[in-house]
């Protein structure tokens, strides 16, 4: 059943048209993830759903009810939690009155704020202030405020973006358990592919003010619907091919295509760096000339008769500069044909 449902919805800035018929919904108990480079108009969507911004054209629904189109519903009135990208706590407040601060007039404030403290895992912390906790715990604390109110859908504007790799890693855990235990939906808002391929239900690629394409983090990922896409989700080749017998015929060979093609169709074969399979050999046409080691996996250059390619493989196993190789293609490729 759907939360939230947005049907043509447009928006423009001066000249500047920044959302072009955007229509997306957001399922009950989903974290939606909206992906995009900067500029693709991301935070804009999010200030339209939470009530900061009206669309010029196109109908928002939210729980039932439209909240912009014929009429409009203020942020105040439409019960969404939002955790801005630095977290904005109070620096006045300590963690307990930020976490309280939405609640201040309910009767179960106390037993509200002692269940979120113990979902962040931040009991005993109540009395410090902001300035005294980590980067995660500031994050975490920035959710239980929004969760305070029990809200039916949670905005998340780039919430990891000023935390280091390693804490960013530990905090998408902890923001999905919560989310989840909490049963609230959710809309993550982020340029980083990997935060919204791990943290996702399903994720909404968004470019240049439109959505390219819905779906799942696996399908996204396997099935690119264009080369746009394939090339920012992930390092993919291109190579171009022509499809002959029923295969794609590029410089690695024929290859076999994931979608349907057409006899004598021209083109572009994506594939993604760790779709390379390198067979070390002294007699083989191509040869590693650059290696970037990372421990558990290493990026390998080579250069083929034709093309350079760079694939991902085992790190202890990665083939050493100067080394011949025969390069495989494993698996299926997308093809996108040239229009």
């Amino acid at each position: 059943m759907s939360l939230l449902t947005l049907t043509s919805i447009t928006k423009n800035f001066g000249e500047g048209n920044v959302l072009k018929g955007i229509s997306l919904e957001v399922q009950q108990d989903e974290l939606l993830a909206i992906l995009g480079s900067s500029g693709a108009g991301k935070s804009t969507l999010l200030r339209l759903i939470a009530g900061f911004e009206k669309p010029d054209q196109g109908e928002i629904v939210f729980d039932g009810n439209v909240v912009a189109g014929e009429s409009f519903l203020p942020a105040e009135k439409r019960k969404i939690g939002i955790v801005p990208q630095d977290g904005a706590l109070f620096p006045h407040l300590n963690v307990y009155d930020n976490i309280g601060f939405g609640i201040a007039k309910d009767p179960n404030k106390d037993s509200r704020i002692q269940q979120l403290l113990k979902l962040i895992e931040l009991e005993g912390l109540e009395k410090r202030k902001p300035q005294e906790l980590s980067g995660g715990q500031m994050q975490r604390v920035a959710l239980a405020r929004a969760l305070a109110p029990k809200p039916k859908l949670v905005l998340l504007d780039e919430p990891f973006g000023a935390l280091d790799a390693e804490l960013r890693d530990r905090l998408r855990n902890d923001v999905r358990r919560i989310i989840h235990a909490e049963g609230v939906s959710a809309i993550l808002v982020t340029h980083d592919q990997e935060e919204a391929l791990s943290l996702a239900d399903r994720v909404a690629v968004l470019r240049e003010g439109r959505i390219i394409q819905v779906g799942t983090p696996t399908e996204i990922y396997n099935s690119p619907a264009d080369i746009g896409i394939a090339t920012f989700l992930g390092e993919s080749v291109l190579i171009d091919g022509k499809v002959t017998e029923g295969k794609v015929a590029t410089d690695l060979g024929k290859l076999t295509a994931l979608n349907q093609v057409v006899e004598g169709q021209s083109g572009v074969v994506a594939i993604r760096s760790e779709n390379f399979y390198l067979q070390p050999n002294p007699t083989g046409d191509s040869e590693v000339v650059g290696r970037v080691f990372f421990g558990h996996d290493a990026v390998v250059e080579v250069q083929t008769p034709s093309l350079k390619i760079k694939a991902r493989s085992n790190g202890p196993f990665a083939p050493e500069v100067g080394m011949k190789v025969t390069v495989w293609v494993r698996g299926a490729v997308n093809f996108y044909p040239t229009k």
